[in-house]
């Protein structure tokens, strides 16, 4: 047994400097072995040489696995079919990523009878709720080591030096303090320069995404086809989950579409600039609002609209694995149902308009809708229509002016 009690330590591993340090001091600490596991959620590097960089720092093994599916079908398109934007802007891109690496996590902690688990994520950030309230759900006597929140380093400027001091391989310099994080999703950028909110980003620093300003004069055309709420193809031609969506992230980010730069609020109190590159993510999400515009009640809609800030937050503050959000996504998942069809979107310069949509389940119908003469609806059935709804305003006026009733409406 090693030092305080644990056995074996199953670190969320990504080669970064962060994680780096932290897997060479978890070893120092607790004298265990230390497992590495990296989640290969379509981050578009190679991963196979963490093996020997972390096998270098001091690693008993590295696992890796392949989620980007998993990741895509089970936790991204849910998430979409709720059309969950966190305050206004944000589609959670890091913060969808982290219950799928921390449910792996776990499982392969399982495996080796690890009896603890550590992450990389700092004690001010988001996403050290996010990943240690899915290490509890799944087991709730796991233990956590949080180093950020414990050692005496305070800096990522200490990190680079206690690196350089152990001779871990660290790409990360003070000059260049920003982190960046990426997954299939998309990709976010925070610290350094852009603490100060006023801050222009920098045009280098952006990777999935060309400036608007730079994409091509001509305009893009695309058709998305969607079957229970998920899109399952681009100009008729089938993909899976991961496969669409890194062929959108290609499509809108060649046309510059997909930047957001927003202040957010953490989950944890204090607000935080952070800026994300979502191409592909963006698209569905227009696409799919376009298509359910035809396809949905008018009530089951203004329902949705109701649930789309709780059910972003539970994401955003990490309860995936939560009953409420659970539950949430059962009549969410139901109405998708109806939400079969295609969506006709031109993409340009960095901006996304829909040109058509259409369906076999469309509640649209022309000879309702059509301002020429019809046959299926008499225009009178208005006046009583509104007489009723107006009754009560009429009533208000009457009673604030101090105006006799009349004795009829």
């Amino acid at each position: 047994m090693g030092n305080k009690g644990i056995n074996k330590i199953v670190l969320a591993y990504s080669g970064g400097l962060d994680t780096s340090v932290i897997l060479r001091w978890l070893i120092d600490k607790y004298e265990c072995p230390v497992v590495a596991f990296a989640a290969d959620l379509g981050q578009g590097e190679e991963l196979e040489p963490l093996n020997e960089k972390a096998k270098a720092t001091g690693a008993e093994s590295l696992t890796i696995r392949d989620l980007r599916e998993e990741f895509v079908r089970d936790f991204v398109f849910p998430m979409f079919r709720a059309n969950a934007v966190y305050e206004g802007s944000y589609l959670l891109g890091t913060s969808i990523a982290r219950p799928c690496i921390a449910k792996a996590q776990m499982e392969l902690a399982k495996q080796v009878n690890a009896d603890a688990v550590s992450h990389g994520a700092t004690g001010k950030g988001n996403d050290q709720v996010r990943f240690e309230l899915t290490y509890l759900t799944m087991n709730p006597d796991i233990k956590i080591i949080a180093p950020w929140r414990t050692w005496d380093m305070k800096s990522r400027s200490d990190l680079i030096d206690y690196a350089k001091k152990r001779g871990i391989p660290v790409t990360s310099t003070a000059a260049k303090p920003y982190s960046m994080d990426r997954n299939i999703l998309h990709l976010s950028f925070e610290g350094g320069i852009l603490e100060d909110p006023w801050s222009e980003p920098p045009e280098e620093m952006f990777i999935l995404t060309v400036d608007p300003a730079k994409a091509p004069d001509k305009k893009t055309e695309i058709v998305i086809s969607f079957v229970n709420g998920d899109p399952v193809s681009i100009d008729g031609e089938k993909m899976s989950p991961a496969t669409l969506l890194s062929r959108l992230n290609i499509i809108a980010g060649e046309n510059g579409i997909g930047r957001v730069d927003l202040v957010e609020n953490r989950y944890v109190g204090m607000k935080s600039r952070g800026v994300y590159e979502t191409p592909g993510g963006t698209v569905i999400h227009a696409a799919r609002r376009a298509l359910e515009s035809i396809t949905l009640d008018r009530e089951v809609l203004r329902l949705k609209e109701e649930w789309i800030p709780r059910y972003a937050s539970l994401v955003y503050n990490g309860y995936w694995f939560s009953p409420e959000r659970l539950m949430l996504q059962g009549p969410i998942d139901e109405a998708a149902k109806a939400v079969n069809g295609e969506v006709r979107l031109k993409l340009y310069k960095g901006s996304l308009t829909v040109t058509g949509r259409r369906s076999d389940n469309s509640l649209y119908d022309c000879r309702f809708a059509t301002f020429e003469e019809d046959q299926v609806y008499s225009q009178a059935d208005a006046e009583g229509f509104i007489k009723l709804n107006a009754l009560r305003l009429r009533i208000g006026a009457m009673i604030s002016n101090n105006t006799c009733f009349p004795n009829k409406f």
